[in-house]
């Protein structure tokens, strides 16, 4: 029974006998003395997809769902859904497009290192690694004399995203992005 200040994105609870995953967490912490920091989570419910908000103080105690994480390697699309591989089982997954637009960017055919978050055999999510490699496919020229930690440029990545890069780095670098905050981390 994890805390609501232990609960991070990708978690599944359960609120009214249903399973809802966390989407999203705003932390709000008060300047008042002995005032109580309050998490307000986003939740989608995993059956309806029906989104649900509530705010929790820190201690509060949420029942956390019995799901089953397994790796697996993404194969194809098929028509809205998605098809991923157990890497052990070789046991086939399908799940929706809603249920993973948020992941669906980062995630590339024969992808691996992907874990599947599994409810009575049945793919609910999918958790994908927090730093991945992409090659820059456009941005301007790089600048010659420019420091890493000076001013910052546009960027497309080979997969679309489009994120800030230093002024040095060039189309066709291939770099590391964090996948949660969609942020350069460093040239790969």
């Amino acid at each position: 029974m994890p805390k609501a200040c232990e609960l991070k994105k990708g978690n599944v609870v359960e609120i009214n006998n249903d399973a809802y995953m966390v989407k999203h967490i705003d932390v709000k912490t008060p300047s008042a003395r002995g005032a109580v920091t309050l998490y307000k989570i986003r939740f989608n419910n995993i059956k309806t997809k029906q989104k649900y908000e509530e705010s929790y103080k820190g201690n509060d105690m949420l029942n956390e769902v019995a799901l089953l994480k397994r790796p697996v390697q993404y194969l194809y699309p098929d028509g809205a859904l998605h098809v991923f591989m157990d890497s052990q089982e070789y046991s086939q997954y399908m799940i929706e497009n809603d249920a993973i637009e948020d992941e669906l960017v980062w995630i590339t055919d024969g992808m691996e290192g992907l874990v599947a978050l599994i409810i009575d055999e049945n793919m609910v999510s999918i958790e994908i690694p927090n730093a991945l490699v992409f090659e820059i496919s456009e941005t301007a020229p790089g600048i010659k004399g420019a420091s890493a930690s000076a001013r910052t440029k546009p960027a497309t990545l080979s997969n679309g995203v489009e994120i800030q890069i230093p002024e040095y780095l060039e189309a066709g670098d291939m770099i590391k992005v964090n996948t949660e905050t969609k942020k350069f981390m460093s040239k790969a």
